[in-house]
């Protein structure tokens, strides 16, 4: 399993580790609950250096990169982040990301840890000429400052004003001393950042915010509660909720698709998809009763099946059960009862309107 630079500290901290694609990456320290409604209420800080850097520099960056990704670049300035799906030929989703502008022609993506090599390959084979492609991942440590304290906590390790940082903003700065991108982003939907600094300062770096946030609630947070905070968002997974066989339109992504902006891999699909309208939704639902729903769980009105779980876990802040379905689209409606199929019993649970909190 490849490890982090921050391998060794978490497991100083206690943190019970697991195989997260590949990677040995924390679940929780003190426990999933504590740890969600730290983050909620106070702050959390997460170790995401197992997330993807891509590169793509060059005269026709820019051009290249309108081909591949689904969103448009036009809506980028230096300092600028937009998420964007790259899909396939027949709309299928090959990743969700972020794309950064540092230059007119330089782009700084970063992609799903278990899609570093798929997403490296595909954007090399789909440059156009005078651009490059590197695979920088080895280059980054990445850390998630997340909750209402961050701001609080971040002040105190740096001279930038966090003030004029705003939404899916970024810029480069000195934190603790050490040069990084500062990006307002996170998987939470709570005010956050995310740091991309220097490999070698990561150990430096955990402890200097774990100091700094002593006063605030902040708390080290593990996996399991980064998948809690984003599903009460309703923030798509890829590999759970999205992979090459969903398409951004039935994903509730279809904000991420800019079809008027000129040819890009995919569209014309995609224009397909979206006058015909999905045969299925990705449908946010509640568990009514005991129980939970798991991904790959089948979902049921009355006895005909009508879609499979993605995402199910408990909710720390609802107290209750929730997931996401794929479900027909005569089915998402919210009020809809539905039932899902939970080993040998069916449990009852209600469609909802996203997102749960």
């Amino acid at each position: 399993m490849k490890k982090t630079p921050l391998n060794q500290i978490h497991k100083n901290m206690g943190a019970k580790m697991t195989d997260f694609g590949g990677w040995e990456m924390p679940v929780e320290y003190t426990g999933i609950i504590e740890e969600h409604k730290a983050v909620r209420n106070k702050c959390g800080l997460f170790d995401v250096s197992h997330m993807g850097e891509i590169l793509v520099s060059g005269k026709n960056a820019k051009k290249s990169l309108q081909k591949i990704i689904a969103n448009d670049l036009n809506k980028l300035e230096k300092g600028k982040i937009i998420y964007t799906p790259i899909c396939k030929e027949d709309g299928g989703i090959i990743d969700d990301l972020l794309v950064y502008s540092l230059q007119d022609d330089q782009f700084l993506l970063v992609v799903n840890a278990s899609n570093i090599e798929k997403d490296y390959n595909w954007i090399k084979e789909h440059l156009l000429e005078d651009t490059t492609a590197e695979n920088l991942s080895a280059n980054y440590a990445m850390v998630a400052l997340q909750g209402p304290n961050s701001k609080k906590i971040l002040t105190q390790l740096t001279d930038i004003d966090l003030n004029s940082l705003s939404y899916y903003r970024f810029r480069e700065a000195k934190v603790a001393g050490i040069n990084m991108i500062v990006s307002r982003t996170g998987y939470t939907g709570e005010l956050g950042y995310e740091l991309y600094f220097e490999p070698e300062e990561a150990e430096k770096m955990w402890n200097e915010l774990m100091e700094a946030g002593s006063d605030f609630g902040l708390q080290a947070c593990g996996l399991g509660a980064r998948d809690t905070l984003r599903l009460e968002k309703v923030y798509a997974l890829y590999g759970n909720d999205i992979d090459e066989s969903t398409n951004p339109f039935e994903a509730e992504l279809g904000w991420t698709v800019e079809l008027d902006k000129g040819d890009f891999i995919g569209r014309k699909k995609l224009i397909d998809i979206k006058e015909n309208c999905c045969q299925r939704k990705l449908t946010p639902f509640v568990i009514r009763g005991r129980g939970m729903a798991r991904h790959g769980y089948e979902v049921y009105a009355g006895e005909e099946k009508i879609g499979e779980v993605t995402s199910g876990s408990y909710s720390p802040t609802l107290e209750e059960g929730i997931g996401l379905a794929y479900l027909k689209s005569e089915h998402t409606e919210v009020g809809n009862e539905i039932e899902i199929k939970v080993r040998n019993r069916k449990i009852k649970a209600e469609v909802v309107k996203a997102p749960f909190v």
